[in-house]
């Protein structure tokens, strides 16, 4: 039985994160089936060995100039040193080139900047760490960069987030593989989550610094924060700010990017995705604690911001839960 032919490809200062989580995960398919499943190898310009970002070396076990399809799966690192990887024109060449030769191709994080330089993503939905998702967006007007899901697949190309989204990208690929039971496997193997639905997002309200040094924009949303289940229409937010409501709507755009009902329907719907994976409070209570008021609103908000029901929402977390006070 021969292996589906995976190639993870790293360069000067990649991170060792992104390429070690998809190496384990799959080769952990072989260990947990005792079967050759995936044959997997580094790939680097010149087949040198690499000084990842950590200062840790990898030894290259192909060589990127050399290396001919098909390959089943090709995966784009990323890390402190993506920017010069995709200004590189041989490492972008051969990327390109393989991509063409392989089923299906993917990225770890910044290694999106590699796709993108090849023009593979143009056209396409993509993500990439939360911090480059902007850089990103700009340099590539062609890309719809979107910032939030911890990973995208768009056809054939998938694109992951930070660093260990490419852990939950590779079981969601082991999974279509070969299915859930095996993929489970694994994630118990390398005691993480059984699996993350990929448009969980990045970061959220509960994660993430100060949306803003803006002070009055900062009391507004410390308000909402707190006060989720109360009136927060853009009116009642306006006279507790003391300015017009067309005055924080500007203020919001530019310093949230979305206007304050949109902003304040996200809040929620982070909130109530916190309190699903943290509690065992019924659907019912959780839209009445985050300002929905009816399980059916929350559902709907939840469905557009995450893909998936609340129910669905809370099957895939597997932390432990304890009761509210």
């Amino acid at each position: 039985m021969e292996g589906r032919k995976v190639v993870v490809v790293g360069y000067h200062a990649a991170e060792l994160l992104d390429i070690a989580c998809v190496t384990s995960a799959f080769l952990a398919a072989n260990v947990q089936t005792r079967r050759p499943y995936y044959d997997v190898s580094l790939a680097t310009p010149g087949g040198r060995p690499i000084t990842c970002g950590s200062g840790l070396a990898l030894q290259g076990q192909q060589t990127l100039e050399r290396l001919t399809g098909p390959l089943d799966t090709l995966i784009v690192s990323g890390g402190p040193g993506h920017e010069d990887a995709a200004a590189n024109t041989v490492i972008v060449g051969h990327v390109r080139r393989l991509a063409r030769e392989s089923r299906r191709v993917a990225s770890v994080c910044t290694g999106a900047s590699i796709l993108a330089a090849t023009g593979l993503l143009d056209g396409r939905r993509a993500t990439t760490h939360w911090r480059f998702a902007s850089e990103l967006a700009a340099r590539h007007p062609a890309i719809t960069v979107d910032p939030d899901p911890i990973f995208i697949r768009d056809g054939g190309v998938s694109t992951a987030a930070g660093v260990t989204s490419a852990l939950d990208l590779t079981l969601a690929l082991v999974e279509e593989d070969h299915g859930p039971t095996l993929a489970r496997d694994i994630a118990r193997y390398l005691v993480t989550y059984l699996q993350r639905p990929g448009n969980q997002a990045q970061m959220s309200m509960f994660t993430a610094p100060r949306p803003t040094s803006d002070g009055l924009v900062d009391r507004i949303v410390e308000h909402i924060t707190t006060h989720l289940a109360g009136d927060l229409t853009a009116a009642v937010l306006a006279a507790a700010a003391g300015v017009s409501e067309r005055h924080l709507t500007r203020l919001f755009l530019k310093h949230l990017g979305l206007p304050p009902g949109r902003y304040v329907r996200r809040v929620r719907t982070e909130a109530a995705a916190h309190l699903l994976v943290t509690t065992r409070l019924p659907v019912s209570s959780i839209a009445t604690r985050c300002g929905f008021g009816t399980p059916e609103t929350l559902r709907q908000a939840f469905t557009t911001r995450y893909g998936i029901s609340p129910a669905r929402y809370r099957q895939t977390q597997t932390r432990p839960l304890t009761t509210a006070l």
